[in-house]
């Protein structure tokens, strides 16, 4: 699934559990953080035509899907939060939501199943796929997005905070005056 859609899952997982704003960042970040190792499709694109391609997107995303890289961030999150032990655990959690949602929703427009090598590096053993997973660009993953970014909005409205608070509280007051105005009777 996308980065945003995994963003809106960490954001929701934090406000289920009431975290303040700092730890709520945490968790949102902590299910987007095993992606980084997309970002090697920028090195491939560059080199893609040289005579020396780096193939670092093809050969490691998905690389950081696995069970020591959630514990790490568990880990990580437990040093940054206020809340540390419930923010550790649902960093956890968060973490494991991302590999489920790119278990059903990530297969590529060739066909290809991203496997999650879950027990890496200690084990090639598992490597977790599901023969249903649907394509990267389906409808079920732009519905699952929209279901996220629905009750994103709605917990916006009825919490007083968005995800804008991340990086400007000001943005944030503006988006949740909107919406409280463009909703009022809102019951939730």
């Amino acid at each position: 699934m996308s980065p945003i859609t995994h963003f809106l899952t960490g954001w929701m997982v934090a406000n289920l559990a009431k975290l303040d704003r700092k730890d709520r960042a945490i968790m949102a970040l902590a299910c987007v953080v095993p992606d980084i190792d997309g970002l090697g499709i920028i090195p491939e694109l560059l080199t893609r035509n040289s005579s020396h391609p780096l193939l670092w997107f093809t050969l490691y995303h998905h690389s950081l899907h696995t069970l020591a890289f959630a514990l790490v961030v568990a880990v990580v999150s437990f040093a940054l939060a206020r809340q540390r032990w419930r923010t550790a655990w649902l960093a956890l959690l968060s973490c494991h939501l991302h590999l489920l949602e790119d278990i059903a929703g990530s297969r590529g427009p060739d066909g290809y199943q991203w496997p999650i090598p879950y027990l890496a590096p200690f084990s090639s053993s598992a490597q977790l796929a599901w023969r249903g997973q649907w394509g990267l660009n389906s409808w079920p993953n732009v519905a699952i997005t929209g279901v996220l970014l629905a009750i994103t909005f709605w917990l916006a409205w009825r919490r007083g905070f968005s995800p804008l608070e991340m990086v400007s509280t000001r943005a944030d007051a503006a988006l949740i005056t909107a919406l409280r105005q463009r909703f009022p009777g809102f019951s939730g």
